[in-house]
């Protein structure tokens, strides 16, 4: 029967990929997934961190996950030791010559019991005591894009405007609690949040809580920040008729016109090829009925239809890896997103021009 680590790199073998690339798309470290595949648990903090990382290597490896854990738990349940009652078994057949022999055997057996109780304790203990100990991180948004898995007490520093404003992690339970320069804020698993961090009354700041288990704060909670250019994103929402203008000073390469002027702003349709593996995020803006984000690993061939109104941000982690084309208006349009290898983060939403026609525009939210 293939054991847990081989079946975890032979599925990574499958795929091509190497830990630099999963790392990188899952936020696991190198670390923990060559301990996760040798089946070297030791490096774990504690069994909350095996079993958290065991899900979400095996659904990155497209696994069925209750089986990994299954063939984990199965695991442990053989390194433990054999219990006292299977070597007594049957104490009848021994001869009576051996009962003393049997009786030192059964004190040695429960001294050895006593110590790996002892042992497992202490390191139980350690790992227990270097989670409350643990020391709060703070993590500087050096660019328009940030993602990372944050604990409680962590924080993450963002410069605007020759300030710095300082957002924490103040509670995992329920929900998931951040203090913003405005006060608390919780979030649940796929809902995102706008903040207004400098108090002018524009959004500033774009959180979305990617990855999150509800009241297990040792797996922490994977957060994506995006800053939001105040000159493109202004909140406008076209199905409420506000007007909305492309900013003359905006870098021409950041603003791609895809659809043309038109008298009204009506749906499209997103097509994305994949032509390799692409870790792929999208979401819908502007559509209560749709909100939320959306994620997949996506492979050679597949393809994704993604239907919208009013626009749609989108990530890959590798720009090239996909071909996108709009399709609206009985007519079919090409994007060009980025280049080969290039992480993207972008917008594809309408806006309306101070001639009162409307425009689909590619916007790029991160160089």
């Amino acid at each position: 029967m293939e054991s847990l680590g081989e079946k975890l790199k032979s599925a990574r073998n499958e795929k091509g990929l190497s830990f630099d690339q999963i790392s990188r798309e899952t936020n696991i470290s190198i670390r923990y997934l060559e301990a996760l595949e040798t089946e070297n648990f030791s490096v774990f903090p504690g069994e909350p961190y095996v079993i958290g990382f065991l899900k979400n290597y095996g659904e990155y490896l497209d696994l069925d996950v209750q089986k990994v854990i299954s063939l984990y738990r199965a695991l442990r349940i053989q390194e433990q030791p054999v219990p006292v009652e299977q070597l007594l078994k049957n104490p009848i057949r021994i001869p009576r010559f051996l009962i003393p022999l049997s009786v030192i055997l059964l004190i040695l057996c429960a001294g050895s019991w006593g110590i790996y109780q002892l042992i497992i304790n202490s390191q139980s203990g350690s790992s227990q005591s270097a989670r409350v100990t643990r020391s709060a991180a703070e993590y500087l948004m050096e660019s328009n894009f940030f993602e990372r898995r944050l604990y409680r007490n962590d924080s993450i520093l963002i410069s605007l405007d020759s300030e710095t404003y300082k957002l924490e992690l103040s509670g995992l339970g329920e929900t998931v609690s951040i203090r913003t320069p405005g006060g608390l804020r919780n979030l649940d698993l796929g809902q995102d949040i706008t903040i207004d961090l400098n108090n002018d009354g524009i959004p500033d700041l774009r959180v979305t809580v990617v990855d999150f288990a509800k009241n297990d704060a040792d797996m922490g909670a994977l957060l994506h920040f995006i800053l939001i250019d105040s000159d493109v994103y202004t909140g406008a929402n076209i199905e409420q008729n506000v007007n909305i203008t492309t900013p003359t000073t905006a870098n021409p390469a950041s603003i791609v016109t895809v659809i043309p002027g038109t008298v009204s702003a009506y749906p499209f349709t997103l097509q994305v090829v994949f032509q390799g593996y692409c870790m792929f995020r999208w979401e819908i803006l502007n559509e209560r009925d749709r909100r939320g984000t959306n994620q997949r690993y996506f492979q050679r061939a597949e393809q994704l239809d993604i239907q919208a109104q009013n626009g749609i941000r989108i990530w890959a982690s590798n720009a090239q890896a996909a071909r996108f084309q709009v399709i609206g208006g009985g007519r079919t349009y090409p994007v060009e997103i980025g280049a080969a290898g290039e992480v993207i983060v972008t917008e594809l939403r309408w806006v309306r021009d101070d001639e009162n026609r409307y425009r689909l525009i590619l916007i790029r939210l991160e160089n």
